[in-house]
C-alpha cells in the first residue's frame, strides 16, 4: 500500500468510526463494529490504530476538528470582533440533530475512563474557548467590549453554553433552539456589555442597531 493509499484508508476509516460513533456511542464502539461497516478487517483496523482506546480518540478528534475547522476560519477572518462573535455562537448553536454536540458530550463522559480520550478532549476545549478568548479580546482594544478579564468571559460564555448543550443534546424538548440562541446570547451580551440584539444573527443588520438602540439608556443632556 502506498502512502498516499494508506492516508485515504485512514480518512476513510476514521470517517466509518464518527458514523459508528454517533450511532452506538464511545462506550458501545468496538473495533469490529468499524470494521464491519467499512468493510475491512479488524485486523486492519489495528493496523492503522494498535489500540481501541486510540481509535476512539482519533475519531473523536476527527469529528471535532470538523466544528474547530469552521471556529477557526470565523476567528481568523476580517471580520471585526463582534461579527466574529456573533458568527461564532451561531456555529455553535444547533439547527438539526444535535450531532456535533452529542460527540462532543460522549466524549466528555469517556473521558473519565480513557486517559488518552481525556488529552484530546481537553486539547481540543482549550484550542475553542482561546480562539474565542481572543476574539473578546480584540474586541476590547478596539472599543466594542466591555470586559476585564477575556479569558475568564471566554470561560463562563462556553460553561454556560456547555450546560445548555448537555439538556438540549440528551433531554428533548427540555429547552428549545430558540431558548438556546436566546440564553447564549445574553450571557455573552452580559460578559462584554453588549445589548442581547447587538449578536442576533437571525435579525438584518439595520434590525439590530435599531433594537439596540431602544435599549440603550437616554444620554444626559
Amino acid at each position: 500500500m502506498t502512502r498516499r493509499a494508506a492516508e485515504i484508508r485512514l480518512d476513510a476509516l476514521l470517517r466509518t468510526a464518527c458514523d459508528v460513533i454517533a450511532e452506538r456511542g464511545l462506550a458501545n464502539t468496538r473495533t469490529a463494529d468499524v470494521a464491519q461497516a467499512a468493510g475491512v478487517s479488524q485486523a486492519l483496523v489495528f493496523y492503522h490504530f494498535a489500540t481501541k482506546e486510540r481509535l476512539l480518540s482519533q475519531a473523536f478528534a476527527y469529528a471535532v476538528e470538523q466544528d474547530l475547522a469552521r471556529l477557526d476560519a470565523v476567528a481568523r477572518s476580517a471580520a471585526s470582533p463582534l461579527v466574529k462573535l456573533r458568527r461564532m455562537l451561531k456555529l455553535c448553536t444547533p439547527t438539526g440533530r444535535p450531532t456535533s454536540w452529542s460527540i462532543w458530550i460522549d466524549g466528555w463522559s469517556e473521558s473519565l475512563r480513557v486517559p488518552e480520550l481525556e488529552k484530546v478532549s481537553r486539547r481540543l476545549d482549550l484550542r475553542w474557548r482561546e480562539d474565542l478568548a481572543a476574539v473578546i479580546a480584540d474586541g476590547v482594544c478596539e472599543g466594542v467590549f466591555v470586559c476585564a478579564d477575556p479569558a475568564g468571559a471566554a470561560w463562563r460564555i462556553n460553561a454556560v453554553m456547555d450546560g445548555l448543550a448537555v439538556q438540549f443534546a440528551v433531554h428533548d424538548r427540555v429547552i428549545s433552539r430558540r431558548q438556546f440562541a436566546e440564553w447564549i446570547r445574553l450571557a455573552a451580551a452580559r460578559e462584554l456589555g453588549l445589548e442581547p440584539a447587538q449578536l442576533d444573527w437571525s435579525a438584518p443588520a439595520q434590525h439590530r442597531s435599531r433594537r439596540a438602540e431602544r435599549t440603550q439608556p437616554d444620554a444626559v443632556s
